[in-house]
């Protein structure tokens, strides 16, 4: 009786060990859940290690730089270097130029593709597929394609050297990637039940009352998507902003590539040349002041964006 006994604490006690170890109806166990977070914690890492470098590195002195025994933690908060890449970025000037280059393009963009994909999800119209397909072949094909004959395009409607060369693409649909965004918004609208339409169109509503009542509100998570995506793109795009604008516009990607030229015509000349001489320090300084503004716009807008990704199901890039 006392080995039947010994057996069955033995047994309960396995039983109590496998739960927490492996979990029961369907709750995680204890292995599961460390296999998990080690996974988060070295995905984070690799994510965030370049960031908390760059941040310790733009606070170190060109004696911190330089002393090995020097890592992680700065002997002292050196905000010269801000102040140096602040003078060659020109920030404040060029942010605002930055967003006048990135938010015009973005709104008109998201509101077009809005337009067209919530036509192409609620109308039929002879040749339906056939512009569906061109659409989408306007962002399978690769840029590099039509970038010559746009280019051409675009001097001979003297759209260079402006703002147009941007937004009247847009405006027509065919903006930075705006294939996605016509797909997201189809996908979006085709979600909607028709009946909420076919309702307001007895209450006689016309075709425009529904959209702009009944469509634009309950597609708020795609609008939300598409603008932080475009957003992002226009501010990140530097080949066609180069080509495009020249020397009319610039914008902080395009004043990062030519940031160490810069510094060097404006500090490292003259007899102090050496000790002005551009450090990692200033380089990290910079970096970091040109996507600031990015970062900003996620923190202020994280709960909207996710909030849009999980109701719209879409998984972005």
């Amino acid at each position: 009786m006392q080995n039947f006994a010994g057996k069955i604490v033995e047994s309960d006690a396995y039983k109590k060990i496998k739960k927490i170890l492996f979990g029961m109806n369907e709750k995680d166990g204890l292995l599961l859940k460390i296999l998990v977070y080690i996974l988060l914690i070295g995905i984070g890492y690799v994510f965030l290690y370049p960031i908390l470098r760059m941040v310790v590195e733009s606070f170190k002195s060109l004696d911190d730089i330089l002393n090995p025994l020097v890592n992680w933690i700065p002997t002292q908060l050196y905000l010269d270097n801000y102040s140096k890449a602040n003078d060659v970025l020109n920030f404040f000037p060029t942010l605002l130029e930055t967003l006048y280059v990135t938010v015009l393009p973005s709104i008109a963009q998201t509101a077009v593709a809005a337009v067209v994909g919530y036509g192409l999800a609620r109308f039929t119209f002879p040749g339906k597929k056939i512009v569906f397909a061109l659409a989408l072949m306007t962002f399978i094909i690769p840029p590099q394609v039509t970038l010559i004959p746009k280019y051409i395009f675009f001097s001979d409607l003297n759209l260079l050297g402006s703002l147009n060369a941007f937004t009247l693409p847009a405006i027509s649909g065919q903006g930075l990637n705006s294939a996605i965004f016509i797909l997201i918004f189809y996908q979006f609208f085709r979600m909607v039940p028709k009946s909420l339409e076919e309702a307001a169109q007895l209450d006689g509503a016309g075709h425009f009352r529904i959209f702009f009542t009944i469509a634009i509100p309950m597609a708020v998570p795609a609008f939300i998507i598409s603008f932080l995506f475009s957003f992002v793109w226009y501010w990140n795009e530097t080949y066609l902003a180069s080509l495009y604008f020249g020397n009319e516009l610039t914008t902080l990607p395009l004043s990062l590539q030519q940031f160490v030229a810069t510094y060097t015509q404006m500090f490292a000349t003259g007899a102090e040349a050496d000790v002005n001489k551009i450090n990692e320090g200033i380089r990290m300084a910079g970096t970091l002041l040109s996507i600031l503004p990015l970062l900003v716009v996620y923190f202020l807008t994280q709960k909207w964006f996710v909030e849009g990704v999980d109701r719209s199901g879409i998984t972005g890039e």
